[in-house]
């Protein structure tokens, strides 16, 4: 009798989801999905029941989920701001986002839904990003399934400008350097730096972009900031810097700042 009422006691004394299945796989133990699999991070301080925000980002070319739930640059921003960070595994380290018949975006929504049934996540609040091919993948998945998607936030990475895509998130930032050459920048026509977001102007119904102006989060690199905020629907934003093909440090934490209205921080 003793036992089974330390047992009871203990029920009560930790949060339900504290002790759901999903312990046995975290951060670098993967959670199996059909033949498939995924890693996700909880937010440092996480209470076992608050709804939390997702971060689903996919990871760059010959990459897997653990580079990513070890990332300081991402992993290091979402743990500090309640944010459940999950990243999927591509098949043979890659992502297939050329085409929109891609059995990848039926696989990610797969995962969304896995963790759904793990974890209590605030459906108002997912956020799918991705860097270089993890980008394209990201942009890929929004196109054809983002309708419940807050905001894209993409790295070095895209699907071509002329896309048709059925579906969008309620946003969209992009972030890519202009002397990127391994995802090369997109220059348009006439050296147009803005055209690596046209597609999804397009689709917004946005008129003319505005120079936000320049921001930075650490001394070595800033930005530049041109908004689209007169869209029909959604809303725009383009940082570009004069660097390569990275991850910027802190981009990713900036933007779950501006858009959760949370204090800016670094990292």
């Amino acid at each position: 009798m003793r036992c089974v009422l330390t047992v009871c006691l203990c029920l009560f004394a930790f949060p339900l989801f504290a002790l759901g299945p999903w312990k046995a796989c975290h951060g670098d133990v993967p959670c199996p999905l059909g033949d498939r699999s995924y890693h996700v991070l909880e937010p440092d301080g996480w209470d076992g029941t608050s709804p939390l925000p997702v971060l689903l980002h996919f990871h760059g070319w010959k990459r897997q989920g653990p580079v990513v739930v070890n990332h300081e640059r991402i992993a290091g921003h979402t743990r500090l701001r309640g944010v459940l960070l999950v990243a999927p595994n591509g098949e043979r380290r890659t992502w297939d986002f050329w085409t929109s018949d891609t059995p990848d975006v039926g696989f990610a929504a797969n995962v969304l839904a896995d963790v759904a049934d793990r974890y209590p996540v605030d459906q108002d609040n997912i956020f799918v990003s991705g860097y270089s091919f993890g980008g394209a993948m990201a942009w890929r998945y929004v196109c054809e399934n983002g309708a419940d998607v807050r905001a894209l936030l993409a790295i070095a990475g895209s699907i071509g400008q002329t896309e048709t895509c059925p579906e969008a998130p309620k946003e969209v930032r992009h972030v890519h350097g202009l002397s990127d050459t391994v995802m090369d920048f997109p220059m348009g026509p006439g050296g147009d730096v803005t055209y690596p977001v046209v597609l999804w102007r397009g689709l917004y119904g946005c008129g003319s972009g505005v120079s936000a102006g320049a921001w930075s989060v650490v001394e070595k690199l800033t930005f530049e900031r041109i908004v689209w905020d007169n869209c029909a629907e959604g809303k725009v934003t383009l940082d570009l810097h004069p660097r390569g093909h990275f991850i910027p440090r802190g981009w990713i934490g900036r933007q779950l700042d501006e858009i959760l209205g949370l204090g800016p921080t670094y990292p």
